[in-house]
């Protein structure tokens, strides 16, 4: 089984920093494109920043030049550095992964359990 684990949220204040990781662990073939993806209450899921197995990147507007997205392919971990937090920043922090788990099979998408990120005063 693959699995997404998490980490690096909690409480910032505005104009803070935080930085996320997602490491992937299991038996699995490779891992294709990742992404972070959050969800504020009462709404709707919605991609951050994406990132392909080469390095292409992808950002929502709202976080262009302030969230950098990167990956460590020799560790299967990818991050997400949050710079100039605000509250509308506040949300579940998901991370995505599109991955094969052996060669001849199609890759599967997996999610992580999600990190709590709180930008307040």
């Amino acid at each position: 089984q693959v699995q997404l684990v998490e980490s690096g949220g909690g409480l910032v204040q505005p104009g803070g920093s935080l930085r996320l990781s997602c490491a992937a662990s299991g038996r699995f073939f490779s891992i294709n494109a990742m992404g972070w993806y959050r969800q504020a209450p009462g709404k709707q899921r919605e991609l951050v920043a994406a990132i392909t197995n080469g390095g292409d990147t992808n950002y929502a507007d709202s976080v262009k030049g302030r969230f950098t997205i990167s990956r460590d392919n020799a560790k299967n971990t990818m991050y997400l550095q949050m710079d100039s937090l605000n509250s509308e920043d506040t949300a579940v922090y998901y991370c995505n992964a599109d991955v094969r788990r052996t060669s001849w099979l199609r890759s599967s998408t997996y999610w992580g359990q999600g990190t709590q990120v709180t930008v307040s005063s």
